[in-house]
């Protein structure tokens, strides 16, 4: 795992890494492991998730080391003049400069888009905030918890409980963090015809309310309304896996055909001729009662007669994996998505491949996630 080794549709890319938590981070690994060349620079007391439990040894926590392979650490203090002067010689020469520290802090350090775009024309300069920063909110603080109640998701969740409820993972860093990586590819495409950098930013709230109301919208998409919010399937409180004798399966019959097989292979003739059930219309309003049909049915058999009456069907189904599971997932296995890799300091550790795939230009894992500071050296070498 060495530079040289560098491949991917974004090779030759340097992108300055001022980003830390879970949005930034996990754009810039997605960019590293298509080849651009990550510098990860960190203020004195590191990348929060450094300090993620569970740890090997101190400062290399697992999220850490999860959202930050493919990357080269150096620790700046920008409020330093020497530390500061260095950090403005690393984006003179780079492609991309992407942080997600208040704009207001960055331009009381001369970091500000204008001044950095000015000595580099062609940057593409990414701002990776919480909100707009036209708006009253620009200088709120943000964090995946705060976005998933403000955009709507946690209330969405909870819906059908009495009470929001968050999200099991970090879904707004994450799909911040996917918006930011799918931007600056953009950016980088019209700069080689225009030859023109250009400034990028990409708020927290405003990606994941349009995230979240794709479906949601429901009867607010016209003006004026015609009917209610929401997208009665995915609300419906019928929606959910299903119990079976001794477990639970996930079902979903979709089409007109799917639902008739499915009606015909679990003996329910009665439903298949239901005229509440026959086209997409119907089910559209009947949701709840299809939905509670279903969970009677699938009571009635165990998980694994479950799995083997609908193996050949092509009606989509799925065991409920928990996550230790998917270790021995046979699909995972012959893809071979996990990999098990030698970290230099940290010992063996279990990787995550590259989901998506090139056939010329796949990205690779080049290095794992850097001690801080690891790479001062390119510094004193002029980078």
């Amino acid at each position: 795992m060495s530079p040289a080794q560098a491949s991917g549709p974004l090779a030759g890319v340097r992108v300055i890494d001022m980003t830390s938590v879970g949005m930034g981070p996990y754009a810039t690994q997605i960019l590293g492991d298509m080849g651009a060349d990550i510098i990860k620079v960190e203020a004195p007391e590191g990348d929060v998730f450094r300090a993620s439990a569970p740890a090997a040894s101190p400062g290399m926590g697992a999220v850490y080391l999860n959202l930050n392979r493919n990357k080269r650490s150096v620790t700046l203090n920008a409020k330093d003049p020497a530390d500061l002067q260095q950090l403005l010689a690393l984006a003179d020469d780079a492609d991309v400069f992407i942080s997600n520290v208040r704009p207001r802090a960055l331009a009381r350090a001369g970091l500000d888009a204008a001044t950095l775009c000015a000595r580099n024309p062609r940057l593409i300069y990414c701002s990776a905030v919480g909100f707009g920063q036209d708006g009253p909110y620009a200088a709120k603080p943000a964090f995946d918890d705060i976005i998933q109640a403000m955009s709507g998701l946690a209330y969405l969740q909870g819906r059908n409980t009495g009470a929001p409820a968050y999200i099991n993972t970090i879904l707004a860093d994450k799909v911040a963090g996917l918006t930011l990586a799918y931007a600056i590819p953009m950016a980088l495409y019209e700069r080689e015809k225009s030859g023109r950098g250009q400034a990028i930013e990409v708020p927290m709230f405003e990606t994941l309310v349009s995230f979240t109301l794709i479906e949601h919208m429901g009867g607010r998409t016209f003006d004026p309304a015609r009917g209610e919010m929401g997208y009665s399937r995915v609300l419906s409180p019928e929606r959910r896996p299903y119990r079976t004798l001794d477990g639970y399966i996930a079902l979903l019959p979709y089409t007109d055909a799917q639902w008739q097989r499915f009606f015909s292979l679990s003996g329910r003739g009665d439903l298949a001729a239901d005229p509440r059930y026959l086209s997409p219309q119907t089910r559209g309003r009947n949701f709840d009662t299809l939905y509670q049909h279903l969970a009677g049915i699938v009571a009635l058999r165990s998980t694994a007669d479950w799995l083997a009456l609908l193996a050949d069907a092509d009606i989509p189904h799925s065991p409920v994996n928990t996550p230790e599971a998917l270790f021995d997932d046979p699909h995972l296995a012959a893809t071979g998505f996990f990999q098990r890799v030698e970290h230099p300091t940290e010992g063996t550790l279990t990787a995550t491949s590259i989901p998506v795939r090139f056939s010329r230009t796949p990205g690779a894992l080049r290095r794992l996630a850097p001690r801080q500071d690891a790479d001062r050296d390119m510094l004193d070498a002029g980078g």
